[in-house]
């Protein structure tokens, strides 16, 4: 036996040594949690009782307290107390926030777990990948909430993923590619060994509405766990019916997938074992406003699922999926002390989050502060704008009609993500030989997609745009992944131009411009990707590019501009307009 394994055996008797004598009275626990009702999610019943808490986990239910010694007791008020909430998929850098930016955010609504993609991240960091990955998680234990990640099943080398599948906390590989693994790509067939061998938890857009009916068969067949790619009744029957966890998703650009969902499971009474509740991708912002895991396990509730089902949707079944019910996902001896109390079971309301036995959040605040700097994983600028001339954005006519009195033109949606309307080709007036950007007498804007590199000829992408509705000015986006690309969206050439060029000075962000003059910035300096912001600097800068570009005309609902814009890069990629 190693000195190591010598010295894991010792430490496993002293902790077991020590819930034995504090269990007998003889030696002092670090927390009792009492004068609660307790959600049991085994039996789906509640129980009044008490919670003992030592090293982090739990070690007894309603145990004898006249024969306790405890350091610290906690009334909890009657309130509910339910395990901590889980979320099944998220991608960790979508919401722009750095981890503890992220968890000021999600863990007073209740969430003490992710299971996290780190893919964009992956990818934006290009050379630097591992490196990156290994910074970004490297004081993962210190955050307020749990985090399991996923090496990128996409957008980055079969190197890279399998590097990051030797990390922690990284339990497995994420997202393949659903349009390459149709086909028979070598790197997906290497990558999905790799995460075979690393533990065999992989997760997956299955496509339903792109693949073939045999194709369908394949990524449940070489092990996926889940599957967040569904838009209709009919495709989560076929998740449900091919075995996979299926995830109800309520980040951004699916408003309508989630009542979908939720409508399909009341209608059709399929068990809740069947689903996890996850965000996918969401805004900071619209946690605050909304919630998160909260606002989703209430949400299934109102739309007619049983409460006690939704909240185990959103914790045991959660853990069940990935095998980790003896660590997360109920509040029984053994498991990690994570534990919300709530005044309701049918609409959420943390008043406590426990994480670990400690209290880091009351009343939608954070209590407990991390510090952890990722200053040092700020980027510097490198512009490639500078030969950018304005008539590269002009809308030219895929064709002209034989009257040339119309034009066809792309047009894209932000609302369409995930669907066959993201893009289409419409027939729009055509005046003196110009396009005017109107449908069916509806004015739009136009989008243009710019390659930040060129190597000769840039590749440049114009249409019309659906999502953001200004009078005047323009507003430019940066995302590096998996392509260096912008997107500005105006009605004016040379307006767009140089919005693009002013986001192109900084690593990546957004900036919204109105006569040539910067109305807001938002810049994402870690990689691109993620700002190097508190949560409260990231949400000013957010509502910042909101109110500039309603001072311009626009109307906007839901996640902020900046967070729609940049999920238009996930589209723009899938459907083949990055070069």
């Amino acid at each position: 036996m190693s000195q190591l394994s010598k010295e894991s055996v010792a430490a496993h008797e002293r902790q077991v040594r020590t819930i034995f004598e504090i269990l007998n009275g003889r030696a002092e626990a670090d927390l009792l949690l009492k004068n609660l009702n307790i959600l049991d999610v085994h039996s789906e019943s509640v129980y009044p009782g008490s919670i003992l808490v030592h090293e982090g986990r739990i070690i007894a239910l309603s145990p004898d307290e006249a024969a306790l010694q405890v350091r610290e007791v906690f009334d909890g008020q009657g309130l509910y107390a339910i395990p901590g909430l889980i979320d099944a998929h998220i991608h960790f850098e979508a919401q722009l926030a750095h981890p503890v930016a992220f968890g000021e955010a999600i863990v007073p609504c209740g969430t003490t777990t992710i299971f996290s993609e780190c893919l964009d991240f992956v990818s934006a960091a290009g050379p630097e990948a591992v490196q990156a990955t290994a910074g970004l998680f490297k004081d993962h234990h210190k955050l307020p909430y749990r985090v399991f990640a996923f090496a990128p099943g996409k957008k980055v080398s079969v190197e890279v993923t399998e590097a990051l599948l030797q990390m922690e906390p990284v339990i497995g590989l994420g997202e393949l590619s659903h349009l390459t693994y149709s086909v028979g790509d070598d790197d997906d067939f290497r990558k999905s060994a790799l995460g075979r061998a690393r533990g065999g938890f992989m997760n997956t857009h299955w496509g339903v509405t792109t693949l073939s009916p045999m194709m369908l068969n394949y990524m449940p067949a070489i092990g996926a766990v889940s599957n967040h790619d569904v838009w209709k009744e009919d495709d989560i029957e076929k998740s449900v019916r091919w075995g996979l966890q299926t995830q109800v998703k309520f980040g951004v650009g699916s408003p309508e997938v989630i009542k979908t969902m939720l409508r399909a499971i009341v209608k059709r009474k399929w068990p809740a074992e069947n689903f996890q509740l996850c965000a996918d991708n969401i805004s900071v912002d619209r946690v605050l406003t909304k919630g998160h895991m909260d606002w989703i396990v209430s949400l299934c509730a109102e739309m007619g699922i049983d409460p006690i089902q939704a909240i185990k949707m959103a914790t045991l079944h959660t853990a069940r999926a990935f095998q980790m019910d003896r660590q997360i996902g109920s509040l029984t001896p053994g498991r990690f002390a994570d534990i919300v109390l709530t005044d309701s079971l049918s609409r959420i309301n943390p008043r406590y989050v426990f994480k670990d036995g400690e209290l880091v959040a009351q009343d939608r605040k954070m209590l407990k502060r991390v510090e952890i700097d990722y200053s040092a994983m700020a980027k510097t600028p490198v512009p490639g704008l500078a030969d950018l001339a304005p008539q590269q954005l002009d809308l030219v006519p895929i064709e002209v009609s034989a009257d040339e009195t119309q034009a066809k033109v792309l047009m894209f949606d932000v609302y369409g993500r995930g669907h066959e309307k993201f893009f289409q080709e419409v027939w729009v007036p055509l005046r003196n030989g110009r396009v005017v950007p109107e449908l069916d007498g509806v004015k739009l804007n136009r989008i243009s997609v710019v390659q930040r590199y060129a190597n000769g000829k840039r590749h440049v992408v114009n249409g019309l745009f659906k999502g953001v509705s200004i009078e005047r000015g323009a507003v430019a986006t940066f995302w590096p992944a998996p392509k260096a690309y912008f997107v500005a969206v105006g009605d004016d050439s040379a307006e767009m131009a140089h919005a693009l060029q002013q986001v192109d000075g900084y690593v990546g962000g957004c900036v919204v411009t109105d006569q040539r003059a910067v109305k807001a910035v938002l810049p994402l300096d870690i990689y691109g990707v993620m700002a190097d912001m508190s949560l409260a600097e990231l949400l000013k800068a957010t509502r910042e590019i909101d109110a500039a570009l309603a001072a311009m005309g626009n109307r906007n609902e839901g996640e902020p501009v900046v967070n729609k814009l940049l999920t238009l890069f996930i589209s723009l990629d899938r459907f083949g307009f990055m070069a």
